[in-house]
């Protein structure tokens, strides 16, 4: 009893002293011009963002931007881009700030920072290709970056955007005790790095694809708490978007999926699709994990992407669409 009497007092005395998770934003603004080169995405501030790319050896039918997941960075998209290359769409994913090889590794950037690069990109992309449709397509973080991006009245004419398994487990939808834990830790030890170590939960039934990930050295494996923080702010938001996020939409799920739980992404769900439905579609994969773009039965949802930037329509070829209608109905009185 006293050792915890003990506990609460120093994280107080912690809390009171200063420490508080913070967000680490480009120092100052240069506003230098924004360009591209073969490997790399130079934004207004002078960062230099590294690019991959993959383009089609044809002609070249539409464009996506692809943003990388929490702790992840782009060389995330390498099989599903040299997919949709062969499909005559030209992709590119960047390492955002505080990811892969991106400047202050492990840091936050802030949400404004996020959404801004994506912005520049998409501005960029534009003026490469003024004639072919753009969309945005983010796994995960990714997902809630592009949601809140889509909020923004800067943001260039986009055709669409692709949503997997978007981050959406926003604060209203955590149990009190995991956001207590999390503003103590925030306020009290910012700097502290957790692991995934002794969590014993699934991103993907590709276990060659994980394996490979945990040797990656770009993988983040240990996370600040302000870093946790600054994601559970921006899932905040994306997940309070929902019934403003308007225009041609496709939204992916894996009923399997052990990181963003079933509740906030349903209730999310329900918010979303009562504006705009015919131009949103859902699909919902019963063997589906996390990852669904790098499991086992991920050609599937890629295939279910192009069919869709192809004909803009809820027809999908793996039928996920028709059963993300028949479980949306069937939970519809839960909500």
């Amino acid at each position: 009893m006293k050792f915890r009497y003990t506990l609460i007092a120093l994280l107080l005395l912690m809390t009171q002293n200063g420490c508080m998770p913070r967000t680490y934003p480009p120092a100052e603004s240069v506003s230098l011009r924004p360009q591209l080169d073969e490997n790399a995405f130079f934004t207004e501030d002078g960062a230099r963002l590294p690019l991959r790319h993959w383009l089609p050896k044809t002609e070249t039918r539409a464009v996506i931007i692809a943003l990388h997941g929490f702790n992840d960075y782009s060389r995330f998209f390498d099989a599903p881009g040299d997919y949709f290359s062969r499909q005559g769409i030209a992709c590119f994913a960047y390492d955002q700030r505080g990811f892969g090889m991106a400047p202050q590794r492990g840091l936050w950037a802030g949400r404004e920072t996020y959404t801004k690069d994506l912005q520049v990109l998409a501005r960029l992309l534009k003026q490469r290709y003024p004639d072919r449709p753009l969309y945005l397509l983010g796994e995960s973080m990714g997902g809630a970056i592009v949601i809140t991006a889509m909020s923004q009245t800067d943001m260039p004419d986009i055709a669409g955007i692709i949503l997997a398994a978007p981050a959406l487990w926003a604060r209203s939808t955590m149990p009190w005790y995991q956001t207590g834990l999390l503003w103590t830790l925030a306020h009290s030890l910012p700097w502290l790095t957790l692991t995934g170590r002794g969590v014993h939960v699934v991103a993907s039934d590709n276990t060659a694809m994980l394996r490979s990930m945990g040797r990656d050295p770009w993988v983040i494996k240990a996370t600040r708490v302000e870093t946790v923080y600054g994601l559970t702010d921006l899932m905040d938001e994306a997940f309070n978007s929902a019934a403003s996020l308007h225009g041609n939409v496709l939204m992916l799920y894996g009923e399997k999926d052990e990181i963003i739980p079933k509740e906030p992404t349903y209730t999310f769900l329900q918010q979303f699709l009562q504006a705009d439905a015919l131009k949103k579609t859902v699909a919902i994969y019963q063997d589906g994990y996390h990852m669904l773009l790098r499991d086992v039965q991920a050609p599937t949802a890629w295939k279910d992407i192009a069919a869709w930037m192809n004909a803009g329509s809820d027809k999908l070829p793996s039928g996920a669409d028709n059963r993300a209608r028949q479980l949306l109905s069937s939970r519809a009185g839960d909500f």
